[in-house]
């Protein structure tokens, strides 16, 4: 192996994209890597300088143009200095609904909240005499 070409299980740890190796080969396992644009299954494809990963997270993609090849897992500047995020940012408006919403539940109906609950154990006891 030369030394400008890495696996992409290994530089993903480096560049601590992901926890562990093993979480990076998954990922590009499941096919949720893209390098220059072409899918990739194993977690061995080479990689090299240049090259452009698109990366398909939980809810975000991230787009990663490797600009050094990882010698270890070090801390988080360092791992910064082995890529350059291209990743578009995305501005949240103030108009903008969050994404859950809290149920909203009509007093009386559904499960009693704790606080019911015990209103009713009191209402019960003090009945009981």
């Amino acid at each position: 192996m030369t030394e400008d070409r890495q696996r992409i299980d290994k530089w993903l740890f480096f560049a601590r994209v992901v926890k562990s190796r093993t979480l990076a080969a998954k990922l590009a396992q499941n096919g949720r890597i893209r390098v220059n644009g072409d899918k990739i299954d194993q977690a061995s494809h080479q990689v090299r300088l240049g090259d452009t990963l698109t990366i398909t997270l939980d809810r975000t993609v991230r787009i990663l143009k490797i600009s050094a090849p990882g010698i270890r897992r070090g801390p988080a500047e360092e791992a910064r200095t082995l890529y350059e995020d291209l990743t578009p940012v995305v501005e949240k408006s103030a108009d903008s609904l969050p994404t859950a919403l809290a149920p909203i539940r009509e007093p009386g109906t559904g499960r009693p909240t704790k606080r019911e609950r015990r209103k009713m154990d009191m209402w019960r006891e003090g009945s009981g005499d």
